[in-house]
């Protein structure tokens, strides 16, 4: 009997730069917010670089940078895998940039620029670029063979936001409906078995802070980072799993102690399954009996031997594309009339005095400008040509995709393939999709519906599409 520590053995560099944008940038990013500005730092907002490749060479090298960033519209999204890519000397095809998706973080699509504020947007994103270039460079540098173990872990903090209120539907905690809990960590550790660096998925919408907060933050992955980087004395980095359907059961308000709360217990959690992982580079094992008092089963940490060496340093994959069905009727000059009316009724209700129904009216307008926005990046046709990457990292599989999808996509995948550790993310490029809701969830007049330009079955497609990479050719090799 054996209980395998799932494990990646590869080369590996890490550099992180700091990409807390200037205060008074254009902030907003909820439509009930009555300012623009962002007006100070609750916690600073950071660029993370990882590089992978395979133990016998950088032939194959990728490049993932995790970033405490909203997300970005495609082509500004394209800019920074291209600063990357050109600073790493490899393809875009071998780069990934993936958002933590806080929404304090400001919104900086070219919409924004006209607004108070986006005169600073497009300097911010040259300096972002020209941070992650330096910062890939210093990581390559720094390659060296290290072991990836990973662990999974539970926590609480993320809840169902698909909640009945009677009425209708609005996006918020339902304690009625279950959440994916799964911590996965990863524990990076270098050759004397001192922990490099700590990486942490997990699916939960960072949107603690809400409307009322106007300060730049990386909301609960920020004490989460603390907390964790804290006890390892080694840098924490965030992954975002697909959270669609997730948020904090505590969020939504302007109290920053809560949006620290939430990190805390994210980072308690991380640190418990840290805990729980054994020596690098061993699995657990049945050592046989022992007389005692009672008859014992001894287990111990076991070395790998050549058979899982080699299948630990397995290293390949890719990027791959899906069609998925666009849903129909989406029309720019009907959005264009709403926004028109929604701006007039948020003008008139401010000059009335009734902070109420001009918040309303400015939620309704801000709709509005982001259809818009995705409309001029939609193509023509019934589909949209979704591209995803999955890379086999020994006993590890890591999947990225574009838009929000449901936590079905991560779940699903984990249930069909339990012996690899997956960790998926979302928002890698494909933006204006917006959210990938179950087949189940559509017409039930959920929020998430309303913005996603995808129809129905678009979420199952795509977790066929992946299932049969992960099998074909990262499996089956």
């Amino acid at each position: 009997m054996e209980v395998r520590s799932q494990t990646s053995r590869v080369r590996f560099g890490f550099a992180r730069v700091n990409i807390t944008p200037p205060v008074g940038i254009y902030h907003r990013m909820w439509g009930a917010a009555r300012h623009d500005r962002a007006t100070g730092v609750h916690r600073p907002v950071f660029a993370d670089v990882l590089v992978f490749a395979p133990l016998n060479g950088d032939g194959n090298l990728w490049v993932r940078a995790n970033l405490d960033l909203v997300c970005l519209v495609v082509p500004q999204h394209n800019a920074l895998v291209l600063a990357l890519a050109e600073a790493a000397g490899v393809l875009p095809e071998q780069v990934d940039v993936a958002y933590s998706h806080t929404h304090s973080s400001g919104w900086y699509v070219p919409d924004r620029i006209p607004l108070p504020g986006g005169e600073r947007i497009e300097p911010y994103l040259v300096s972002v670029a020209e941070n992650l270039a330096i910062a890939v460079r210093q990581a390559r540098k720094e390659m060296r063979e290290v072991t990836v173990t990973y662990g999974a872990g539970r926590c609480n903090m993320a809840a169902n936001r698909d909640c009945p209120d009677g009425e209708g539907m609005v996006c918020g905690f339902n304690p009625n409906a279950a959440a994916d809990d799964t911590v996965l960590v990863g524990r990076v550790t270098d050759s004397e078995g001192g922990i490099v660096a700590t990486i942490v998925n997990y699916a939960c919408h960072p949107t603690t802070l809400a409307w009322e907060n106007t300060l730049l933050s990386s909301d609960y992955v920020g004490a989460m980072r603390e907390v964790v980087e804290r006890e390892t004395g080694a840098p924490c980095t965030f992954a975002l799993g697909p959270c669609g359907d997730l948020g904090p059961r505590d969020g939504f308000v302007g109290d920053l102690a809560v949006a620290d709360r939430n990190g805390k217990q994210l980072g308690f959690a991380a640190l418990s399954a840290l805990m729980a992982m054994g020596p690098p580079g061993t699995d657990f094992e049945y050592a046989g009996p022992v007389v005692s008092g009672a008859t014992l089963g001894a287990w111990r940490h076991a070395p790998f031997g050549g058979e899982r060496e080699t299948e630990t340093g397995l290293f390949r994959g890719g990027v791959h594309t899906v069609d998925l069905p666009m849903r129909k009727g989406l029309d720019r000059e009907q959005v264009e009339a709403d926004l028109a009316r929604w701006l007039d009724a948020e003008k008139t209700a401010d000059a009335s005095g009734d902070a109420v129904v001009a918040r309303d009216a400015g939620a309704r307008a801000e709709r509005a400008r982001r259809w818009l926005g995705r409309l001029d990046q939609l193509p023509q046709g019934g589909t949209y040509s979704m591209p995803f990457s999955v890379r086999r990292m020994g006993d590890a599989v890591w999947v990225t995709c574009g838009g929000e999808p449901y936590s079905l996509l991560q779940t699903e995948l984990r249930q069909r393939f339990p012996n690899f550790a997956l960790v998926v993310s979302p928002l890698v490029g494909a933006m204006p999709v917006a959210y990938l809701l179950r087949k189940d969830a559509y017409g039930k007049g959920l929020y998430q519906e309303e913005p996603s330009c995808l129809a129905p079955g678009c979420l199952e497609t795509l977790v066929e599409a992946i299932s049969t990479q992960v099998k074909q050719e990262v499996i089956d090799g």
